[in-house]
């Protein structure tokens, strides 16, 4: 039996599907918008919601901001990877850029809530799931207080909605803490978990 001792004993790594979620106000976008700004080689898809865009935030950058009809003909169209209603508004990625892009070799980040985490676990089974927390829930709630874009009453129901969120831990694969002003180590654990997962023997299968 002939040996080529020149072919890698590596087979090139594969594209991952990773889904970043994580309790309200723990600071998903201020990742992304970090993982961004330092090249980081992944495409990071966009989801359409029909929330009012908030200060800062950019159409087709941070979100594609779209009428509750357009979502509605989105949906039906089945142009949508998931999709979930939190907090009165709706949320789902395009699928159609989230499949070119791992069929070009990209690795995919989808920032998507608990519920449409749930979802891809069931659609895509070797997706990365990633679930990010603070500290405690002292410090999230000092988060979504300083940021000033909710009301008591909508405060009171993202924290009990957190607890919640934090009994689904069991379908992620991975935990994260974005600790307050540590922003470059979530960054690194983040980048770890993906470089640990390019070297698994067996690597994950992304049918989408």
């Amino acid at each position: 039996m002939s040996f080529d001792s020149r072919a890698p004993l590596c087979p090139p790594a594969k594209p991952l599907l990773i889904v970043l979620s994580g309790l309200s106000g723990v600071g998903k976008d201020s990742v992304l918008s970090a993982l961004k700004k330092a090249d980081f080689p992944v495409f990071i898809a966009v989801t359409a919601t029909t929330r009012a865009k908030r200060p800062g935030e950019k159409e087709g950058v941070d979100y594609y901001f779209v009428s509750p009809e357009k979502f509605q003909e989105m949906k039906e169209k089945g142009e949508l990877l998931e999709f979930a209603t939190v907090y009165d508004h709706n949320y789902g990625p395009p699928a159609e850029p989230v499949r070119q892009a791992l069929k070009k070799g990209q690795d995919v980040i989808l920032r998507i809530d608990v519920q449409g985490a749930q979802t891809i676990k069931k659609k895509v089974p070797q997706a990365v799931l990633i679930f990010m927390v603070t500290t405690n829930l002292e410090e999230l709630e000092q988060r979504l207080k300083k940021r000033k874009t909710e009301t008591v009453e909508q405060l009171e129901l993202r924290l009990k909605t957190a607890l919640s969120e934090l009994d689904k831990l069991s379908i992620f694969d991975y935990i994260v803490v974005n600790r307050e002003g540590k922003i470059d180590q979530t960054i690194a654990d983040i980048r770890a978990i993906i470089a640990a997962e390019k070297c698994r023997v067996a690597p994950r299968e992304i049918n989408l």
